[in-house]
């Protein structure tokens, strides 16, 4: 068998004209091969068994380069181009179905307390960072993973010394506040680098197909270790480390006993191209700062490392070189593609996540955006969800009710215990909290520590809704105003929540808002595109939207840059919960219009207070399957686009993203339409530029009739006063200015 092995080979090497054995490296991955110590500026190839060239690259100046989308198969190898070529043995491809390990292999990686590699089915090492309660364990435990700086060693903060008697993981801390709270309720932590980031190996790309596999290994990796209990753990943490969890989640790794996914992105299109307009603020910026310190020894703490003696993390740097460039990929796409875009919509895969979940958003959230609402009703082989809503800012899952209700799914579903009162943490909340959101709040005591068992608590957890609504964040503590403490909360079967009735109203001649259609022959107005209104923001120049009173800059308008419509005093309160939809007539002597569209209130005390917006490039306007009166649902699918007839009256929905908000009686309803910008604090807008200056006409006649449509609340009562103006957190103030809308001339 042996000589009949090497004598297939030979045939097969003369048939490849095999020159000398190649002095690279090359690891064999999924749908990918990694080439590590090859000549910088050497041409290379994959060929398979009949010679046939299957991808081509340059070697980088590292000597690195990564063959990607490969196809599955045997008896590839790799190949330096000239007169006498390097030839490597031959080399598998492996698919995802046939990559999996063998389940002793996770049991037989061993890690302790500091810092530890994780080797990944293709061998891939990843930085680990891992924390221990005092103790021999089991401990719950709980994952972070995430392209950040997870696994980076760093020294205690000197100014909680006094702390680390009490709260031992502050003597070596991770970096990210949810496994630091995780550990400081005595769960043991494992905070993990993705590939291609710290002194983790591979190459990074967003959310490629290995990034999502290594996150199957990362858990099944840790749920094998001695001292993790009932040898399941849970994924926590918010933003990067939150998103990570809907797509590990979806691979069902058996390990996995529960997520926690905190201020997620609803698609990866709705945070990048929202409306189907560029997000070349926020959007790009997270892009490009990731890819920033993704490069070689990018977040800089490598150095100590690889300088202190490691020299996995030297090799580690190897192929960071290789990463993808996908701010580039960002600004060419147009339009969504299913087949290339799908694998990053958590919309599209979230059904497949079987373990429990809690996740949180927040409306006015200025990174992630508003649209995690998109994933609530897609949960369904869950077996038990949580869905938290907030007005707030990206930072306010670590707000003290949040919190609470996060420490106790945590310890219904990943400790698998009776929840413990958490009296320690919040003896020095005030504390935490004055560092995180600069006011002296106070953690809440567990809603669940009367039970006599913890099957009784489990119980009782599980027979509440499953979505509850936090309204009025910001105005609930009047010692600290605009510090994360809501004034009322409310809570939901599902969402959309069933209560939930559209009303219409209308937009009418004189800036009105009016219950019955216009009765007008002829009535429109009008404004012009802004050009320079993408690049606004609405924070001040030194603004923190984080700070409890942020300093915005929320500006009106300029004369006719955009058309503004208000209803009458409200003779009632107004509680609403949804998406809205702004449905409009719209004259446009271009091709297109880049849409925004705000909701806001007009209070009594001749403030205005910002609610939500929506935003459309109008060539995107078809609604989608699943469109609904309160929400288009457009796909901005390329077979979906049309441009704008000229000079014509076009209907076009724009959707208002989804809020919770409350209107009490004075106050009234005010819609501004508009161009995209000027009303959130880190997104910006690339939008469409033309020769000529552009005004666009917005119908409010009979034959035309626009209207905002509203997610009223049926039968809801208002519990409390109205809050002041400003409080609200993410929700600006301003002095109120009446409408003064220029008549459209066609």
């Amino acid at each position: 068998m042996r000589s009949h092995h090497f004598l297939t080979m030979a045939v097969v090497f003369f048939a490849l004209g095999c020159g000398r054995e190649a002095t690279f490296q090359v690891r064999e991955s999924v749908e990918q091969l990694f080439v590590t110590h090859a000549k910088p500026g050497d041409t290379l190839v994959v060929v398979d068994s009949a010679n046939k060239e299957l991808a081509s690259g340059v070697v980088d100046e590292q000597g690195s380069l990564v063959f990607r989308r490969l196809p599955p198969g045997k008896d590839y190898f790799v190949k330096t181009k000239g007169e006498s070529p390097e030839q490597t043995r031959p080399l598998t491809v492996l698919s995802v179905e046939g990559s999996a390990p063998k389940v002793a292999s996770y049991a037989a990686q061993k890690l302790v307390a500091g810092f530890n590699y994780l080797t990944m089915r293709d061998g891939t090492t990843l930085s680990a960072w891992v924390t221990l309660p005092r103790g021999k364990g089991p401990f719950p435990t709980v994952v972070n993973y995430s392209g950040y700086d997870a696994s980076r060693p760093q020294d205690p903060n000197p100014d909680l010394d006094f702390l680390t008697d009490e709260f031992p993981i502050l003597k070596n801390p991770p970096t990210d506040a949810s496994a630091m709270l995780a550990g400081m309720m005595n769960y043991a932590t494992v905070s993990v680098n993705v590939r291609g980031t710290g002194c983790s190996g591979g190459a990074y790309d967003y959310f490629e197909t290995m990034q999502v596999l290594d996150g199957y290994d990362v858990i099944e990796i840790v749920a094998a270790q001695d001292w993790a209990l009932h040898h399941q753990v849970g994924m926590v943490g918010l933003s990067y480390p939150g998103i990570t969890q809907l797509f590990v989640g979806a691979t069902q790794p058996p390990g996995l006993a529960a997520i926690a996914p905190m201020s997620v992105i609803g698609s990866t299109d709705s945070t990048l191209l929202p409306g189907g307009i560029l997000n070349d603020g926020f959007a790009l910026s997270w892009v490009t700062n990731v890819l920033s310190k993704a490069v070689p020894y990018g977040q800089g703490w490598e150095h100590k490392r690889v300088d202190a003696g490691d020299t996995i993390c030297a090799e580690n740097q190897l192929l960071h070189s290789q990463l993808i460039d996908n701010v580039a990929q960002a600004r060419k796409v147009v339009f969504y593609d299913p087949q290339e875009h799908d694998r990053l919509n958590p919309g599209t895969f979230v059904d497949r996540i079987n373990v429990p979940v809690f996740i949180t958003g927040a409306w006015q959230d200025e990174q992630t955006g508003p649209y995690f609402f998109l994933l609530f009703d897609k949960f369904v082989n869950a077996p038990a969800l949580r869905m938290t809503a907030v007005n707030g800012v990206h930072i306010d899952g670590f707000g003290p009710y949040i919190s609470a209700e996060w420490q106790t799914f945590l310890e219904l579903f990943v400790a698998k215990r009776k929840p413990i009162d958490p009296a320690r943490m919040r003896n020095i909340s005030p504390l935490l909290y004055s560092s995180f959101f600069k006011s002296g709040i106070v953690l809440p005591a567990s809603r669940f520590l009367s039970y006599a068992t913890y099957e009784e608590a489990l119980a009782a957890w599980q027979a509440e809704p499953k979505l509850e609504v936090m309204f009025e964040s910001g105005a609930g503590d009047t010692t600290y105003l605009g510090a994360p403490v809501e004034t009322f909360r409310k809570s939901f079967t599902q969402w959309p929540a069933p209560q939930t009735s559209p009303l219409e109203v209308y937009l009418q001649q004189g800036g009105k808002l009016g219950a019955t259609p216009p009765t007008e022959a002829s009535s429109a107005s009008q404004f012009a595109l802004d050009p320079a209104a993408g690049v606004t923001g609405v924070l001040a120049p030194r603004g923190n939207v984080w700070d409890p009173l942020p300093d915005y800059a929320w500006k009106q308008p300029g004369q006719g840059e955009a058309v503004v419509f208000e209803g009458e005093p409200l003779t009632g309160d107004l509680m609403m919960l949804g998406t809205a939809s702004v449905d409009l007539f719209l004259n446009s002597p271009v091709e297109d219009a880049d849409l925004e569209v705000t909701l806001s209130e007009v209070r009594p005390d001749g403030k205005e207070m910002y609610i939500q917006s929506g935003w459309l490039r109008a060539g995107h306007r078809k609604p989608g399957p699943t469109a609904t009166a309160l929400w288009p649902a457009q796909t901005l699918k390329e077979d979906a686009w049309q441009p704008l007839p000229l000079n014509q009256w076009t209907p076009v929905r724009v959707g208002i993203s989804g809020f919770a908000h409350v209107m009490r009686a004075g106050s009234r309803v005010r819609v501004s339409i508009d161009t995209p910008g000027g009303v959130r604090a880190d997104w910006r807008f690339a939008l469409q530029t033309f020769p000529n200056a552009v005004r666009y006409g917005v119908a409010h006649e009979a034959a035309h009739p626009s209207k905002l449509v509203l997610p009223r609340l049926m039968g809801a009562t208002v519990p409390t006063a109205m809050p002041p103006c400003p409080s609200n957190r993410g929700q600006p103030c301003r002095d109120y200015v009446p409408p003064n809308n220029q008549p459209f001339a066609p």
